[in-house]
């Protein structure tokens, strides 16, 4: 079933069509959900009868409201047992998508989440799933380690979502969500999100599936709004050629990908020592290393995230100005999916890919899969636009104390604001507060930064002296 999406007008498209409470509309219309994306559009009407759904859509098309408002539709919240289960890739994306559904189910009361992914300790995890859980959102590694040990049970399930469903193949996990599948009500409404289509969905739509509607949503036109550029590369000027992209276009925040952990390290390598700041992405890395990267991009403290493609799937970074393909990837659709992360939200964007003679096969590859032309540039364009080194305009403190001190972003916000011990900062001079279970980044402008880590190191948060450093 593929809808035309260019056909749907703004009145088949508003909200208030769909059958939900009164409530539920009133709450969309708050957040400022007025118009329905055309994933909500294909999908809503259909997941809200209840069936289940194969849904291709890229990243950042919406597909998260799609299926929070279909499971938050069919929940008893008076009943404390686990009716929803997502299933996700990546600790980092079931952290957008629980706070994605807690917005949505505001006009509900008492609507329980619970996030359960590695990472964090079990012991915390189990005594949220005691305290009563109507939606889990999770990566399938740690769902298992729940359901194993009998923390967690999915008897009263009635709707599961795989998300991301192609990433979590790619990552190996096809055996794991069949374990988890498996423990959960036949009956149940399955819904899968995936932004490509591999034979392993194929495989599970055949056995997890009853009869599913297959959808599948043009990426929105993003296309349109991304300047993409090729350039010509020896395999000895690659990584030096992202330097020069870089002091060309100085993009604020640019995401740069490549095809193996290696080649990161490398590149990472050469841009610290040209005075980029530079951080590494990649599979292998710890979790408390991988959450002071993410927050140190996503906060406008980091220039240039390097990363590989399944380290970086479920990022949704917003304002981001450049791609970078390092090294072109031999599967199209993954073309695509990378340059789609730029140009969100109506923005502009830029894609720039660098090419060797060995990679004119997957080039064309693209030209046919997106049905245009690639654009050639010379090296020698790339000239230096800028005075002295590409510095990102914020710079993260970390703070050792989180959700487990019970500190809130406000709390933060409050003692950097304070008159008291010094002078005060305004609040367009920090960015992104972002509380962790053990610790908290705060983003603030650069010239601010020391002072700033003096002020918190010197008062208070939340009444109790703390610990920051600048990263």
């Amino acid at each position: 079933m593929t809808p035309n999406t260019s056909a749907l007008s703004p009145a088949a498209s508003e909200f208030a069509t769909l059958a939900l409470p009164s409530a539920a509309l009133a709450n969309l219309q708050q957040l400022g959900y007025a118009y329905m994306t055309p994933i909500q559009a294909a999908t809503l009407p259909l997941a809200l009868q209840g069936k289940d759904l194969i849904a291709q859509a890229q990243t950042g098309s919406g597909k998260t409201a799609a299926f929070a408002l279909t499971l938050l539709s069919r929940l008893n919240p008076r009943w404390f047992a686990v009716q929803a289960l997502v299933l996700c890739p990546t600790r980092e994306l079931a952290d957008q998508v629980t706070v994605e559904i807690r917005r949505l189910a505001r006009a509900e009361e008492n609507i329980k989440v619970v996030t359960l992914c590695g990472g964090v300790a079990l012991r915390g995890q189990r005594a949220s799933l005691e305290h009563g859980a109507h939606i889990v959102v999770g990566t399938p590694g740690r769902i298992m380690d729940h359901l194993g040990r009998g923390y967690l049970t999915l008897e009263g399930l009635n709707t599961l979502v795989l998300d991301e469903a192609d990433r979590m193949l790619d990552m190996g996990f096809f055996d794991d969500i069949a374990t988890v599948v498996k423990q959960t009500p036949p009956a149940r409404q399955t819904l899968l999100f995936s932004a490509t289509y591999p034979e392993g969905i194929e495989k599970l739509a055949q056995q997890f599936m009853r009869a599913p509607q297959r959808i599948t949503v043009a990426a929105p036109a993003a296309e349109q709004r991304i300047e993409q550029r090729f350039y010509q590369v020896e395999r000895s000027n690659r990584l030096q050629t992202v330097a020069l992209v870089l002091n060309h276009f100085r993009p604020v925040t640019t995401i740069a990908f490549c095809n193996t952990r290696q080649q990161c390290k490398d590149l990472v390598s050469l841009l610290q020592s040209q005075g980029f700041h530079a951080l590494a992405l990649y599979g292998e890395l710890e979790q408390r290393e991988r959450d002071q990267v993410l927050a140190q991009f996503a906060n406008r403290s980091c220039s240039v995230l390097v990363a590989t493609d399944v380290a970086s799937r479920g990022l949704d970074i917003a304002q981001l100005e450049a791609v970078i393909n390092v090294d072109i990837t031999p599967d199209p659709e993954v073309h695509v999916h990378r340059i789609g992360r730029t140009a969100r939200a109506g923005a502009t964007g830029l894609a720039l890919s660098l090419a060797s003679m060995n990679e004119m096969g997957a080039v064309g590859k693209i030209e046919v899969y997106q049905n245009a032309p690639s654009v050639w540039y010379p090296l020698d364009s790339l000239l230096p636009t800028g005075a002295g080194p590409l510095l990102p305009p914020m710079v993260t403190l970390q703070i050792l104390g989180g959700r487990k001190e019970k500190i809130r972003p406000g709390d933060v916000l409050g003692a950097l604001t304070s008159t008291e011990g010094g002078a005060a900062f305004t609040r367009e001079q920090i960015g992104k507060i972002q509380v962790t279970e053990f610790c908290t980044f705060v983003a603030v402008l650069r010239e601010i930064a020391d002072a700033a880590c003096n002020k918190l190191n010197a008062g208070k948060v939340k009444g109790k002296a703390v610990r920051a450093r600048r990263l």
